[in-house]
């Protein structure tokens, strides 16, 4: 189980708990057994495909659990784990019975191992590191054992601490060559024990014990600032986890950031902050938010007190981050009082009026592209946003829509929508985005637990996008971004290109509110939990899950050999099929294939999609590697291989298509306003230059409109004839 304290890709449907979850009465003066009872009721009576709370069911949440706890094995003892063993066919039963003694037991010893590792990480770091010594690490933790006792924990900390330590060693080395005059480049002839003839090594070897250390400070000082119920909070998850990847409980806090996330807006003052000893340091201004509109705070300030309107302020020096950001953020109009010490040292309260802030990154975005005398238009979509309390808010599909109308009115011959990385969002959106780019028909089939089939329908005839059309997706592409290209596959509307398959994430999930459920709520917000509650199928009939969408055109990328699909998380759902739904392929292209193999051809014979390929293996290759060693003169040698092989691909990074990539007017005139943007805006175009991919769906484009040509040639040839 990999989920720790992220969210998993999303395609999301609100919804409100109906009446089937309220038969039952939920009681419990423990919010934390109220929670378990209530989630594990939830997840029996309304998840697609429940699990049997059995022996195998607790024993994969006891492995699970220790595992997310404990992954490197570096705080529990070998002695811990068979005291924990008692309770591994007990879960089950627990849970049933509504008992976290498991949990209790766990997170006490955690607690006080975790106590135990802060001193043995600054006993460790006391000591010089010998480089000059032969030894290794096994960086695949899975197999490992748990130590015997604090002597074989201490040894495991001593390597660990050694592996980090040593490439910062390693960069502190080449700094003081460089300070001394010496060639860089003479780095890698350096053996461990001449180091000394042109730095001080054994200065040097602390500054990186130092480094290290400040590091580890840092970690467990966000650990000390963890509260009990987010460890149970992830011990819910665990359980969770087990019924599909994408089953999630959402603390309250946690629902709100997701929210955020899927909203891409929020209300407060348009700053991310980071914790620190002296107080909330401001890392980013958000552009367009009160403080950039103000411009009364700079990076690098930090805030020490936060005061509501004129009341007293409250100090936020050594609060939790989270605790801090909820009294900095605020209902949109309503004024925060911030006491902030300014970059040069100086001290000010600052007041700022608080205002929606939107993530722009978040959103919709597009550029034309020319192509010697042609041009074509390019849509970049990171996810598929709504507001789930206000469809009529800024959602992805009206975006989408407004992008298509201002890139034809550019007059654009041609449009890529640029799907890759894109997680999902929400259904709705994604079906109204397809019906820009047909006349009608199905776009996706939903099928729930009692296999009751529904299929959602783009009704309007309208097309607001009817020439040549590329969707570019990769490995990360998942959930309603498979969906669209699945149908734009399916129509022969689109073709897709990139990587071998798209993410393969073919469920839905519904969001309900824990308080929905519960009659009297003594406890406050109990959260939200996001359920696995149906399955959606092609129109053809088949699922996108695990296999995903697979390209029209494949094109290798950096992660080609690397495991990052659906069917590499724990517990997915399987693959199956249903009928197809009734659609007509779209008419407006002849020879659609030919496109494709002009492509396919373009490809073979490209030597830059032959680097690639050749670059993926080999990060492959280091991903397998897990034996390090651990002696300077072998690191240098292995870095120095290492870099070599790294500038063998260097030109990946400097490529030039040589195509032009230009902001729309609309935008370019809001770059007056706001030079964040223009320079935002800047730094995609020149990265879309250097984007193969990109390139390629350009030439797909002006292969579909030939042939879009073509074909209305022949029509006219018919009819003159």
């Amino acid at each position: 189980m990999k989920k720790n304290f992220t969210l998993a890709l999303l395609v999301i449907l609100v919804a409100v708990a109906s009446c089937s979850f309220t038969s039952k009465s939920f009681e419990n003066d423990d919010k934390d057994k109220l929670l378990l009872d209530l989630i594990t009721y939830v997840l029996e009576r309304g998840h697609y495909e429940p699990k049997n709370l059995n022996d195998s069911f607790s024993s994969n949440v006891f492995d699970d659990f220790v595992d997310i706890l404990d992954p490197t094995k570096r705080y529990f003892l070998a002695s811990d784990i068979r005291e924990f063993e008692k309770y591994r066919f007990q879960i089950d039963d627990e849970i049933k019975n509504t008992d976290i003694t498991f949990f209790n037991i766990v997170y006490q010893r955690l607690m006080k191992r975790m106590g135990e590792a802060k001193d043995i990480y600054k006993e460790v770091l006391s000591q010089p590191f010998d480089y000059s010594i032969e030894e290794t690490i096994n960086i695949d933790y899975k197999d490992q054992d748990y130590a015997a006792n604090r002597k074989q924990l201490k040894e495991r900390w001593r390597k660990q601490l050694k592996y980090n330590t040593l490439a910062v060693f390693d960069g502190k080395v080449e700094n003081g060559i460089t300070d001394a005059g010496e060639q860089v480049n003479n780095a890698n002839l350096l053996t461990y024990n001449s180091i000394t003839s042109a730095v001080n090594r054994d200065e040097l070897e602390a500054d990186a014990r130092e480094n290290t250390k400040n590091t580890l400070d840092e970690f467990f000082d966000f650990i000390d600032d963890l509260e009990r119920k987010d460890w149970f909070v992830q011990y819910i998850n665990t359980i969770v986890d087990e019924f599909d990847p994408h089953t999630f409980y959402f603390a309250p806090d946690d629902k709100e950031k997701f929210d955020i996330g899927m909203s891409g807006k929020f209300e407060g003052i348009g700053a991310r902050l980071q914790k620190k000893p002296e107080g909330a340091r401001i890392m980013e201004i958000i552009s367009g938010g009160p403080v950039w509109r103000d411009q009364s705070l700079e990076v690098g300030d930090e805030i020490l007190k936060v005061g509501q309107d004129g009341e007293e302020p409250i100090d936020i020096v050594g609060m939790r981050l989270d605790d801090a950001i909820k009294l900095i953020k605020g209902p949109k109009g309503t004024v925060v009082d911030l006491t902030v010490r300014r970059v040069d040292g100086t001290i000010e309260v600052v007041s700022v009026t608080r205002d929606v802030v939107l993530l722009e990154e978040s959103y919709a975005k597009s550029a034309t592209v020319k192509r010697e005398d042609h041009k074509y238009g390019l849509i970049n979509l990171p996810k598929f946003y709504v507001d789930f309390e206000d469809y009529t808010e800024r959602n992805a599909a009206t975006d989408v829509a407004k992008e298509v109308d201002r890139l034809r009115e550019a007059g654009v011959e041609g449009i890529v929508l640029d799907l890759r990385d894109n997680g999902g969002g929400s259904l709705k959106t994604v079906v109204e985005m397809a019906g820009l780019f047909i006349k009608d028909g199905p776009i996706v089939q939903v099928r729930s637990s009692g296999q009751r089939k529904e299929v959602h329908e783009d009704k309007d005839e309208r097309i607001q996008w009817d020439g040549p059309l590329v969707i570019l997706v990769n490995e990360l592409s998942a959930s309603a971004s498979e969906i669209l290209a699945a149908a734009m596959q399916d129509y022969k509307r689109a073709v897709v290109i990139g990587s071998k398959q798209t993410f393969g994430k073919g469920t839905v999930q519904n969001v309900i509110p824990l308080d929905n459920i519960v009659r009297s709520n003594e406890h406050g917000d109990l959260g939200a939990i996001k359920l696995t509650t149906q399955k959606f199928y092609r129109i053809n009939g088949g699922s996108t899950q695990l296999e995903g969408v697979k390209s029209d055109i494949v094109v290798p990328d950096r992660y080609s050999y690397i495991d990052l699909g659906e069917r590499d998380q724990e517990n997915p759902l399987g693959w199956d099929k249903i009928s197809p739904a009734d659609y007509e392929i779209w008419d407006g292209y002849i020879d659609f294939e030919t496109a494709v193999a002009n492509s396919k051809k373009r490809m073979a014979a490209n030597p830059q999609i032959k680097l690639i390929e050749e670059n993926a293996k080999w990060l492959k290759e280091q991903q397998d590697e897990t034996i390090v060693s651990l002696n300077y003169d072998v690191y240098k040698v292995k870095e120095g291989e290492a870099k070599k092989r790294s500038d063998h691909f260097k030109s990946l990074r400097e490529y030039d298509s040589k195509l032009t990539f230009e902001s729309l007017k609309y935008e370019t005139e809001l770059f007056t306003q706001d030079s964040v943007l223009r320079e935002k805006r800047n730094r995609w175009h020149k990265d879309l230059a250097r984007d193969i991919y990109v390139e390629e769906a350009i030439n797909v484009l002006r292969d579909l409109q030939l042939n879009n040509i073509k074909s209305t040639e022949r029509k006219l040839a018919s009819v003159k004839g």
